[in-house]
């Protein structure tokens, strides 16, 4: 697209989530509370498992990345929300918009493919824990990561770059609290049809890819725990699976909400709801989801209270 031909847009102006004062005095209050618990959860479990020897496992240091993709996604979008909610002038400069929609995407595609990647370490631990520490070395752990990683932001320079190559003739309002791809391409005077053909292309392989890792995975380890033969050592070998499954059904079942319902269903004001849910309630469960139940998250808080009492 020969940008010669478009109007210099230098900024973006957002229209929020509600012009209701009573309601915004509500929403503020909410999400300032939900945001400080995702920063505290998040950095704390991050801090938590550093220094903690005990937590050096394969699972922790997926569980650490988790908590730094959902710590770089919120921050993305919550401060700026928060501000604008009281701002009379909620403007955004051009590539700002697209730094904040680059580092937006880049981390909920990570998310979802690390959610992939924990299911093969799950898979790995229950079915052969006598190899899992060789099959799953750090080595291994690190080169997953790399590449879980690099497709992020190689998928998030693909969507940024075609995005903000659009014509924006017309108005430069966006009916949303933060640059993401369907509201801004209801602003371009261009032809946006590559933009969703790449959309539900590389982002439908991703998910594909994501959940059929997820599901393949458990399979196997429903096959694995069948084979324990005592009840108890059942219980215990998928009790360590449940957390995880717990966050890729909130995971995947919101961002495949968002994205593959039907055209005629969408709706901008509830595709805002949803990715209220999605940008600052689902960051803050993860570290809650992994915590409140996991005995080693708990003996870990303890010594470090311990610690930090002496």
């Amino acid at each position: 697209m020969d940008r010669g031909n478009c109007s210099s847009l230098t900024e973006f102006i957002f229209l929020g989530i509600t012009d209701n004062t009573e309601k915004k005095v509500i929403l503020f209050t909410m999400f300032l509370l939900v945001y400080l618990i995702n920063l505290l959860a998040n950095l704390g479990m991050i801090t938590l498992i550093r220094m903690d020897p005990q937590l050096h496992t394969p699972m922790y240091f997926f569980l650490s990345h988790l908590a730094f993709c959902d710590l770089c996604n919120s921050t993305a979008i919550g401060p700026k929300m928060l501000v604008d909610i009281f701002a009379e002038n909620k403007t955004i400069p051009f590539y700002g918009c697209a730094l904040q929609f680059l580092v937006f995407c880049m981390f909920s595609d990570s998310e979802s493919l690390l959610l992939a990647v924990m299911a093969y370490d799950r898979y790995k631990a229950v079915s052969s824990p006598l190899l899992y520490a060789v099959s799953m070395s750090s080595g291994v752990c690190s080169l997953l990561m790399a590449g879980v990683y690099l497709v992020g932001m190689a998928d998030a320079l693909t969507h940024t770059t075609l995005a903000f190559r659009l014509c924006f003739c017309g108005s430069n309002e966006i009916n949303h609290f933060f640059c993401d791809v369907p509201p801004l391409l209801l602003l371009s005077c261009s032809d946006t049809q590559v933009n969703e053909l790449v959309i539900f292309t590389v982002f439908g392989f991703i998910e594909l890819s994501t959940i059929s890792g997820v599901l393949v995975s458990y399979c196997y380890i429903i096959l694995s725990v069948l084979k324990i033969h005592s009840a108890e050592g059942r219980f215990k070998a998928f009790s360590t699976c449940t957390f995880h499954l717990t966050a890729v059904v909130i995971f995947q079942g919101t961002m495949l909400f968002m994205y593959f319902r039907p055209s005629s269903s969408y709706s901008l004001d509830q595709d805002k709801m949803s990715s209220l849910f999605y940008t600052l309630v689902i960051p803050m469960l993860n570290p809650l989801i992994y915590s409140l139940r996991n005995e080693d998250v708990k003996q870990a808080l303890i010594k470090l209270k311990t610690k930090l009492h002496f």
